[in-house]
């Protein structure tokens, strides 16, 4: 779809990254803190099967062309349903339903099956972001309107950009995620003095385990990473969301992590944890992370088999301490729930930002949206008092 709007500019929608020049969109995306909003990985999400139009995820991506260059871009998906997000908008759907209002399809703009900050809008540094923006805004009013869509939502924005869109109209929701920052740590003992004694011993106590257990972690990064751990990681990625039942997220497919050897090995860091003892050396556990610049993302983890404190240390120990070696200033761990906190992790808040077309949900959003991140911001203070830290 093309649409024509000002003269220097033309909006076109399309429904493929493979559709899209490559080199174009990475002049967009490689100055972006986020790997996730790369080429190669939203296109992977697609040729692979993992996000299609069966899966409740059409791609329908929004691009911005001056003549023959593109200068902006976002990656949305038009939805019909809420999983796969983990921002829980049910109830929201919840009310629709009972205003007798259809809340689905909508459209969302995230990196799919990514808890992860960063969210925003791709334009080009030489153009004018506030004009593109509003020009953009604009464009998905206009298709949601046309086509039926109940509201559009950004998740995981890009605190930086946050305000610009809110600016534009878009209500702003708080969540709760988490943290890790390196304090300048030098060593993995640095970041064991900042805790109580107490924790402190719990750590090196699960650090140990490991030890007893035979079992050692290895950090592959790269061109260290075989081909064939990549079935693997699907394996125990697979297992891990059986756990969860009906609440997994559970859309990758093998063809996805097979993929990502051939053109994504360069932004991955492979935490797998090996049996002393193994002739063939395959893991027994595998946690699976990205990294850019001076970032660290957790995203998938895995094992074979119960092992105690394995995923401790391969989801959370073992990654601080590749951080704190290679420079990492800040390690988003994914989804986790309280214990992480435990572990030197900070809750923090990260948004989302929401319009809604009809105004009944419009209405009730505004009303009601102020005291919703009241609470959440609470329990976020709440989380963050129980941060096992030496008091000074």
């Amino acid at each position: 779809m093309n649409e024509r709007t000002a003269a220097t500019y033309s909006i076109v929608w399309k429904n493929r990254m493979a559709g899209i020049d490559q080199s174009a969109w990475e002049a967009l995306a490689m100055p972006l803190q986020t790997p996730l909003l790369e080429w190669e990985w939203l296109r992977l999400l697609e040729e692979s099967g993992s996000v299609r139009a069966e899966t409740g995820w059409l791609p329908y991506h929004l691009t911005v062309w001056s003549g023959s260059r593109l200068v902006a871009a976002a990656p949305l998906y038009v939805k019909g349903h809420s999983s796969g997000e983990f921002v829980f908008d049910h109830a929201w759907a919840d009310l629709a339903e009972r205003l007798d209002i259809r809340y689905y399809p909508k459209l969302v703009g995230m990196s799919p099956f990514s808890p992860v900050v960063g969210y925003r809008f791709l334009i080009a540094p030489d153009h004018d972001e506030e004009k593109i923006s509003r020009l953009m805004i604009s464009a998905i009013d206009r298709f949601c309107i046309e086509n039926r869509l109940s509201g559009c939502s950004f998740l995981f924005v890009d605190p930086a950009w946050h305000a610009r869109i809110e600016a534009l109209g878009f209500t702003s929701w708080r969540h709760q995620s988490y943290v890790w920052k390196n304090s300048g740590f030098k060593t993995f003992e640095d970041y064991l003095a900042v805790f109580n004694t107490n924790q402190r011993r719990n750590i090196k106590r699960e650090r140990k385990t490991l030890k007893q257990l035979g079992i050692t972690i290895k950090a592959l990064t790269g061109e260290q990473i075989q081909r064939r751990l990549f079935p693997l990681m699907y394996d125990y990625y697979t297992r891990t969301n059986d756990q969860y039942g009906p609440w997994s997220c559970k859309y990758l497919t093998a063809e996805f992590f097979e993929g990502l050897y051939a053109g994504y090995r360069h932004r991955l860091l492979l935490l797998a944890a090996f049996a002393d003892d193994d002739p063939v050396e395959l893991p027994v556990g595998m946690s699976f992370l990205l990294t850019k610049n001076d970032r660290l993302y957790g995203r998938y983890w895995g094992s074979g088999e119960r092992l105690n404190h394995l995923h401790f240390n391969a989801c959370y120990y073992s990654p601080i301490e590749w951080a704190i070696e290679h420079g990492a200033r800040q390690f988003d761990p994914g989804m986790g729930s309280a214990h992480i906190v435990r572990r030197g992790f900070a809750a923090v808040a990260n948004h989302s930002l929401h319009r809604f077309y009809d105004p009944r949900l419009a209405q009730i959003l505004q009303l009601h949206i102020d005291e919703i991140n009241r609470q959440e911001q609470q329990h976020i203070d709440a989380l963050n008092e129980a941060l096992p830290f030496v008091r000074h």
